[in-house]
């Protein structure tokens, strides 16, 4: 069985691009949620193992998703995706508990060895 991946973008396009690059992988994604709001309903229920995140999202963004994801769920598995590739955005993703920082754009075997990286630690 694969392991199971839960995409929390705003964008849909961004979204399908992570899902196709993650097709005929060890990845399953089992679950798309578009807001944070709707990936702290969904992750009890799905219960990933593994968790992309944009930061940028209406509504609650990536790291104020993390941090609630990780207050009740301080095992979840969170790789932060983001155009803001910047010293203090990926050190506040990194002191709330995000796994790793993944910087947009990316390639598939960026996305690949990253989620590997995290799943085996």
């Amino acid at each position: 069985m694969g392991k199971r991946i839960m995409i929390v973008d705003d964008s849909r396009a961004q979204a399908f691009q992570v899902k196709g690059l993650l097709e005929d992988t060890d990845y399953e994604v089992a679950a798309c949620c578009q807001t944070g709001e709707e990936a702290l309903a969904e992750y009890s229920v799905i219960q990933p193992d593994l968790i992309t995140m944009d930061i940028i999202m209406p509504g609650m963004d990536g790291l104020e998703t993390a941090q609630a994801i990780l207050e009740g769920h301080p095992e979840a598995k969170i790789v932060m995706i983001s155009s803001l590739d910047y010293e203090d955005t990926r050190k506040e993703a990194s002191d709330i508990g995000a796994k790793a920082f993944l910087n947009k754009p990316f390639t598939r075997d960026d996305l690949i060895s990253t989620l590997d990286r995290v799943m085996n630690e």
